[in-house]
């Protein structure tokens, strides 16, 4: 047995779709023989520096139906003894992440930008319960802070109970708050309880 095997990234996908991206059916299906489309080879390993998993490139040799794929592998394993580069591959569209046909506007890549949010909402599991955008620190940084809205100033002020992750991250707990994110800087918005919806409030 190989000491590998392919992730199933279409599961992936549908568990973290704000923080995981997977090529969609449809660049899937552009995809022709003599094209690479990236996987993720999964290993186990008893050396603590070896990350788990490797994501390498699969040049495609034959397309068959439901789905499965035949090709050979086009990098060279940094970490998995038993893969070598031009070794066969066979695998199906659930374990393909990447093609030449991917579009870059996809949720991953929209909801990369960085935000601060309080360790109650990403740790605790609140629900964000107010968020505001200032302007960006940097091109990495969205500009927007998310809070549970019932910290006190003092938590709030201790730099260990704020976190800076993607929007993504915190989407991926709660995205209630999705269709307020193209807001610009000076938006603020807390949720009102009783209307079950967040409403503009002057930051």
């Amino acid at each position: 047995m190989p000491s590998w095997h392919l992730t199933d990234a279409a599961d992936l996908a549908a568990r973290h779709p704000y923080t995981f991206y997977k090529s969609p059916p449809e660049a899937i299906a552009q995809v022709r023989p003599g094209e690479v489309v990236k996987l993720i080879f999964a290993f186990h390993s008893d050396d603590p520096q070896a990350p788990g998993a490797e994501r390498m490139w699969v040049l495609v040799e034959t397309i068959e139906p439901h789905g499965h794929f035949t090709g050979k592998l086009d990098n060279m394993p940094g970490y998995i003894a038993d893969l070598h580069a031009k070794d066969a591959i066979a695998f199906e569209a659930r374990h393909i992440i990447n093609t030449q046909h991917d579009d870059d506007d996809n949720l991953v890549n929209r909801y990369a930008g960085l935000c601060f949010v309080t360790k109650r909402v990403l740790e605790d599991g609140a629900p964000v319960g107010y968020l505001y955008r200032e302007e960006p620190d940097n091109d990495d940084d969205s500009g927007w802070r998310l809070t549970a809205n019932d910290e006190s100033d003092d938590y709030i002020n201790d730099s260990a109970n704020v976190a800076l992750v993607s929007l993504g991250a915190v989407l991926s707990v709660d995205d209630r708050f999705i269709r307020l994110l193209d807001s610009p800087a000076g938006a603020a918005y807390a949720f009102d309880h009783s209307t079950q919806q967040f409403m503009a409030v002057e930051e």
